[in-house]
């Protein structure tokens, strides 16, 4: 028998009402049994919109998240509200994956969060295939598209994995999505667009102050982040394009004797974990941070977001400028400008879109000297293609294509690394290999746009994401400019 959402909503959250919104979402998917696509801004409380109906439903909930700190934090959180919940990825071992994967099956548990890789496994296919499933969600949906942000290409396999499941009711849910991109999601999904509906709320975080300042040099950058420092009291992220400039930076702010901690990529497992945990409880402030770090970082009180080089695009702006005043409370997202930044951006992309060329070689070193490279692993590859540049991450972009299109399976890391196909039309064709790198230098000239921009800031978000005739927020720095000069 399904259950009441507000009775559930009451029970094991303690609210007495959904947020605009939810409640139609939710009854959407708990009385009509129809898909549902959710864009709703960072800390609007999208997780509730598959949690409440999980309770609801007497069978079973998939979750698929992108990250092993996002869903184990959730789980986390859920237990503590007595709601039977779990998660398997790769830091979980087999007996507890096998323990988890049997009390699913077995009704006991009622949802379980697992990465997109999970479904390689062959072992999991065949034991998840015999669970009741009701519902199928997709946390970080944005993952799913190749013309998003974010990409993972484990993502876009999504409808073979509904398939496999028995095609459940399904949800996606993510904060920024552009109108291309929600059309590649719920084409990913294997549906079609009358059978699922998008719920959209638009922009509305009236709290965030946008700025951006345009520095001349490091200097600039420096004075513009202390001055923010001697402003507000409270957390706060710097993001940082570059590892080599978050070192930097960290070091001169250490040095005038402020406080910081550092989270980037190429930190051990634990480290991160640990980084995370002290800001998360307030025994640091302040975190210098890569875009590594926030996907999932629930924290109410942060005062401000600085990025101190540009990000590659406004959806993901967006998206680490959310991660401020979740409590409600006045917060600052400032943007620091500077022209070199956009050619290290314009560098990434270009590591990101490896051509054909590079495929092949890729294929041939693979195809002749696959023991060495499963022998030796990554680093002897990337010295054979990228002449030991280690800023040329192209090699990691097409190992994890390769594996997406099923050209490879296994992997160097594990030493198991094999070529099972030919390369697939879309790995070959230069045509959509240069479609793929002109949508992404549109998304980095789109932040530049936003920096040059002199009008409302917040409209210029809301125009990007296709919402149109909204009015002035009153709240930015082109706003405030332009309501004193008319004075």
């Amino acid at each position: 028998m399904t259950k009441n959402p507000k009775v559930v909503l009451s029970e094991f959250f303690g609210f007495s009402d959904f947020r605009p919104a939810q409640e139609e979402i939710i009854n959407r998917l708990v009385n009509d049994r129809k898909h549902s696509l959710v864009i709703m801004p960072t800390g609007g409380g999208k997780s509730l919109c598959y949690q409440v109906p999980a309770l609801c439903f007497e069978g079973g909930t998939i979750v698929v998240s992108p990250l092993i700190a996002l869903m184990q934090d959730q789980v986390d959180a859920l237990r503590k509200k007595n709601i039977p919940a779990g998660f398997i990825n790769s830091t979980v071992s087999k007996s507890d994956r096998e323990k988890r994967l049997s009390r699913f099956v077995a009704g006991k548990l009622k949802l379980l969060y697992v990465t997109p890789e999970r479904f390689r496994k062959k072992e999991f296919i065949e034991e998840i295939k015999k669970a009741k499933i009701d519902l199928f969600a997709v946390d970080e949906a944005h993952c799913i598209s190749e013309w998003g942000h974010d990409f993972r290409p484990d993502y876009s396999r999504i409808s073979e994995f509904r398939e496999l499941l028995g095609n459940p009711l399904t949800i996606a849910l993510t904060a920024t999505a552009t109108r291309v991109v929600q059309k590649d999601i719920i084409e990913k999904l294997g549906l079609n667009p009358d059978e699922i509906k998008t719920f959209h709320q638009g922009i509305k975080r009236p709290n965030l102050k946008l700025e951006a300042i345009d520095c001349y040099d490091e200097k600039d950058k420096f004075t513009a982040i202390e001055h923010v420092f001697n402003q507000f009291s409270g957390s706060g992220i710097v993001y940082f394009a570059l590892i080599q400039t978050l070192e930097k930076y960290a070091e001169y702010f250490e040095r005038k004797g402020i406080s910081v901690t550092k989270y980037h990529g190429k930190l051990g497992d634990k480290d991160r974990k640990r980084i995370q945990r002290e800001f998360m409880s307030g025994e640091q402030d302040i975190i210098f941070a890569t875009n590594a770090f926030g996907m999932g970082v629930d924290k109410a009180d942060i005062r401000f977001v600085i990025h101190a080089e540009i990000p590659s695009s406004i959806e993901s702006y967006y998206q680490e400028i959310g991660r401020a005043g979740r409590d409600g409370k006045d917060s600052l997202c400032l943007l620091l400008y500077n022209q070199n930044d956009i050619y290290t951006q314009m560098e990434f992309i270009k590591w990101s879109n490896p051509d054909a060329e590079y495929y092949y070689r890729l294929l041939e070193k693979l195809r002749n000297d696959l023991d060495q490279v499963n022998s030796m692993g990554i680093d002897y590859l990337r010295e054979e293609l990228s002449f030991k540049n280690k800023s040329d991450f192209r090699l990691e972009t097409s190992l994890a294509m390769l594996d997406r299109y099923g050209v490879t399976s296994g992997s160097i890391e594990h030493k198991n690394l094999l070529l099972e196909t030919e390369l697939p039309n879309e790995l070959e064709d230069e045509s959509l290999i240069a479609e793929k790198l002109k949508s992404d230098n549109k998304q980095l000239y789109s932040v530049v746009q936003y920096f040059n921009n002199e009008k409302c800031r917040r409209i210029f978000i809301e125009n990007y994401f296709g919402f149109y005739d909204e009015i002035e927020c009153g709240n930015c720095d082109n706003c405030e400019l332009n309501e004193s000069e008319s004075l």
